[in-house]
């Protein structure tokens, strides 16, 4: 039986959900609203919107920035590193690597398929120097959130709800975050359809859960697994790709349903202890 974590560990207290999602989306909402407020201003000084945009990538860091925050101001440089170690935790069955390295791609893959797009797809890039760049890019954008989802939501959540109810609940706040910016013109988001990515955030918040708690809480793998959703190696198949996503989380729960709806094994330290 897992130990329940106790608010005068030295460890983010349970409450700390709250200021995490305040943070979360207040840096993020509050820089949407300045591009929909100012955006002749915000143009002419950081430039045309774009996935690229300094606005855009502090936005998306924010869940990042959110957890940082948290974390220092409970534990101090002492406790961040102790919570960066868990960048350093990398065993699970080799179900999930395989599910790690093949899922996402196989996904995409066959849902542009079942979309009649698969036929004329092309890689948009000229060189092998250009994929690279784009890859690395993607690497350090969207990963980064997991941080705060992974990092400091999931297991906060876990300590009240079985893994399979936390994953519901964070996977929805998931994507409502990123609803500003299905609204802007030049962002990503911009040319999808805001209800199918809704069920497709929810969907791999119930994939990632039972892999992040097989890990012991690697933030490790829950970027990696962020990477290759946006990995611009594979095909775009909005939205039938959340569909096929939903079908993929209906599979992993009740191939896991022991441990996603029983508390016992979940991660629920976000702050690791001192070694003794």
């Amino acid at each position: 039986m897992a130990r329940a974590v106790r608010d005068t560990d030295q460890d983010l207290p349970t409450g700390a959900l709250i200021a995490f999602f305040a943070i979360s989306f207040g840096l993020a909402w509050g820089l949407f609203a300045l591009m929909v407020l100012f955006p002749d201003w915000i143009t002419e000084v950081f430039g045309p919107l774009s996935g690229h945009h300094p606005l855009f990538i502090l936005a998306v860091y924010s869940p990042a920035i959110a957890a940082f925050i948290l974390v220092l101001h409970r534990a101090g440089l002492p406790g961040l590193a102790r919570y960066l170690t868990r960048l350093g935790l990398w065993r699970v069955p080799a179900v999930w690597w395989l599910l790690l390295l093949f899922g996402a791609p196989v996904i995409y893959v066959l849902s542009a398929g079942l979309a009649g797009t698969l036929s004329g797809y092309a890689l948009p890039f000229n060189s092998l120097g250009q994929a690279l760049g784009a890859m690395g890019f993607m690497l350090i954008l969207g990963p980064v959130e997991e941080f705060g989802w992974r990092g400091v939501a999931l297991p906060l959540l876990q300590r009240r709800l079985a893994p399979f109810w936390a994953s519901l609940i964070l996977g929805l706040i998931w994507g409502l975050w990123h609803a500003p910016a299905f609204i802007l013109a030049g962002t990503p988001q911009s040319a999808w359809d805001f209800s199918p990515f809704l069920l497709g955030a929810i969907a791999i918040s119930v994939i990632l859960t039972p892999m992040f708690n097989a890990s012991g809480g690697s933030i490790l793998l829950a970027a990696l697994f962020h990477f290759q959703l946006n990995n611009p190696l594979w095909p775009d198949a909005q939205p039938l790709d959340s569909l096929v996503f939903a079908a993929v989380a209906v599979i992993v729960t009740l191939l896991n349903r022991k441990a996603l709806f029983r508390r016992s094994d979940a991660v629920r330290r976000v702050i690791p202890p001192s070694p003794r």
